[in-house]
């Protein structure tokens, strides 16, 4: 019999479900005997042996339901070699429960801290695939990561709504995104959102050079803006401080809840325009996940369970120019897919009139 061990880690996104029908579909019609052990809440449940063997009927009814049937936590990395509050060794007690169920292999749907965590694994001699969700795309050694179009389309439909109550008032509305150190999510929904302006982390931006680009447009008579910013979004001034430089200036700046409410601020006072902004949060993780994102799912799930099958271990399943490919865990692992201020996409967007706030 072969066993197999899947667990979901990290923020969750909506097609999670999608991709663990893909894995035990795939997994029970290609082997007639297999085993399927789902662990709850991502690696707490393979630390604290919380787990239940699934049965086939569980893959069934949820390539729609968004979320994850067997929960989720976040387990940082960085914490992963410090004993837990009862001096527990967490990478040890990782490894006690694998061998204890006789696992053949491990499937970790995750994103970039949860794939290092694989690769750790895979380091101490488990058996190990990685599937790449987050609605960041910003796994290194894939095209694209399922979550990323649903949360695209969310964060576009939020901008959508926006327009129209823009455009009634006249205002300037900064749409703040998800994303803390990749721009992907916000510069996809913005140009398909048709923003005026979009602010990622990969390129700082010049509050003067955002409030000149409002100007122009009011003095053009375009009656409102849209900004679309990512929630990571940085200052020119910021980004030329070190991270403890910041995290200081952060914490003496309590006034603002995020980013987009210290840029509609400091635009408010510079242009005198009327500023509203709006955050959607974590709806960008909820609903059903978008047809594109059902299909990435079920063929990079079938790619795992092929894998699963030929024994071939310690990869991230990946798409590389619309053909699912194998990544080695140790070249994916602590590396982030940025935007690059020379991308394609980036000089077709300004090409089009889309300020950076360079």
């Amino acid at each position: 019999m072969k066993k197999v061990g899947i667990l979901t880690s990290g923020g969750d996104c909506q097609s999670l479900n999608a991709t663990m029908r893909g894995v035990g579909k795939a997994l029970y019609h290609l082997m007639e005997d297999v085993e399927i052990i789902g662990f709850h809440k991502g690696y707490y449940g393979l630390m604290y042996e919380d787990y239940h063997v699934m049965s086939e009927k569980e893959f069934s009814g949820i390539l729609i339901e968004g979320g994850t049937i067997l929960g989720t936590s976040r387990q940082p990395f960085k914490k992963m070699r410090e004993p837990d509050e009862n001096g527990m060794d967490k990478v040890e007690a990782m490894k006690r429960t694998y061998k204890k169920l006789g696992l053949d292999c491990l499937v970790v749907l995750g994103g970039n801290g949860s794939q290092k965590t694989a690769n750790l694994l895979r380091e101490e001699g488990l058996h190990v695939i990685g599937l790449p969700k987050t609605i960041d795309n910003d796994l290194w050694g894939t095209d694209m990561t399922f979550g990323f179009q649903s949360a695209v389309n969310i964060a576009t439909n939020a901008i959508d709504c926006i327009h129209t109550t823009a455009a009634s008032h006249g205002r300037v509305f900064i749409v703040e995104v998800m994303g803390h150190k990749v721009g992907w999510l916000t510069l996809h929904a913005g140009i398909a959102g048709g923003a005026d302006i979009i602010l990622i982390p990969e390129i700082p931006y010049d509050i003067e050079k955002v409030a000149e680009a409002l100007k122009k447009r009011e003095q053009a008579g375009k009656q409102f803006s849209i900004i679309a910013v990512a929630e990571g979004a940085i200052s020119k001034e910021d980004a030329m401080l070190t991270k403890k430089e910041r995290k200081k200036k952060k914490e003496k700046q309590e006034k603002y809840p995020s980013i987009a409410y210290e840029i509609g601020a400091k635009i408010q006072d510079l242009t005198g325009q009327e500023v509203r902004v709006t955050v959607p949060g974590h709806m960008q993780r909820g609903g059903s996940p978008c047809p594109y994102d059902r299909v990435l799912s079920t063929r990079l799930g079938a790619m795992a369970a092929k894998l699963i099958l030929k024994e071939e271990y310690g990869y991230l399943v990946g798409v590389k120019n619309n053909e699912t490919v194998k990544i080695p865990l140790e070249e994916v692992a602590g590396k982030l897919k940025m935007v690059s201020p020379d991308a394609s996409i980036i000089k077709e967007a300004k090409l089009i009139g889309i300020n950076f706030g360079e």
